[in-house]
């Protein structure tokens, strides 16, 4: 028998019998400390693990539904912590200011990103998961952060920007790149406007990176996210959100093939 939950405008189906489990994940940084939490499906075997970095609100009730119902799809799920157990923005205001903080120091950024990563890897229930089939996600800031991951050489199988920034300060790190990259698109994000597209596309052929790019009509910023209401500006888009994460859920099928 199976139930059916609702991911961005799609229903997914999952198991009736479907064991779902939350485990938190901390790690330091030097004297700063961290609280991830990865969410699986314990009846499972060899499930791929993805890294998910939230939107700049950062570690949320919100982002963790989102990463459950990602988990549901087939993967063990880690919503990560970039910020720091000191950082929890309340509020837009706090959140540009943390967000901020870490866009504006790209190698702190991938560092706090690679940090992550490493402890979903070491972490990993080895029943559960498969350990050779790692990916990384990530929404609006997430999305940039995954980007920059990619940039800094980081060697999973796939990486995927909902919505996200696509700028970076040294564009040549594509060099660095050597996973499949994923950019899925609001047509008319005003946040990452036409100049920041072209500048990105430039970017990735020039360093011949496997990559694709898909633009939602009639979307703009924040399309997955139901919490979005600036009219024209971050707003959600159920359609598009379902397009979304049906594009990720075919490129992961083929990047961990």
């Amino acid at each position: 028998m199976k139930t059916l939950t609702l991911l961005g405008g799609i229903m997914l189906a999952s198991s009736a019998n479907a064991t779902m489990v939350s485990q938190t994940v901390t790690h330091t940084i030097g004297d700063k400390s961290f609280e991830s939490t990865l969410v699986f499906d314990d009846a499972k075997k060899g499930l791929p693990a993805i890294l998910m970095v939230p939107n700049w609100m950062g570690p949320t009730e919100g982002s963790l539904t989102k990463a459950k119902k990602i988990a549901e799809m087939g993967y063990a799920v880690m919503m990560a912590d970039v910020y720091g157990t000191d950082v929890r923005p309340s509020n837009a205001d706090e959140a540009k200011v943390a967000a901020t903080a870490l866009r504006s120091d790209r190698p702190l950024l991938r560092a706090r990103t690679k940090a992550a990563l490493d402890a979903m890897k070491a972490n990993l229930p080895s029943a559960n998961t498969d350990a050779d089939r790692v990916g990384a996600i990530g929404f609006c800031f997430g999305g940039g952060a995954v980007l920059e991951l990619a940039r800094a050489g980081e060697a999973i199988n796939g990486v995927v920007s909902f919505h996200g920034n696509l700028d970076t300060p040294n564009p040549t790190d594509a060099n660095n790149i050597t996973s499949p990259v994923l950019v899925l698109h609001g047509a008319i994000d005003p946040f990452v406007p036409a100049k920041q597209v072209a500048d990105f596309e430039q970017e990735m052929s020039a360093a011949k990176v496997d990559w694709q790019f898909v633009a939602y009509g009639g979307a703009v910023h924040s399309f997955t996210n139901p919490a979005a209401a600036m009219t024209g500006k971050a707003e959600y888009h159920p359609k598009a959100a379902a397009r979304s994460f049906i594009a990720m859920d075919n490129f992961f099928a083929e990047s961990f093939n």
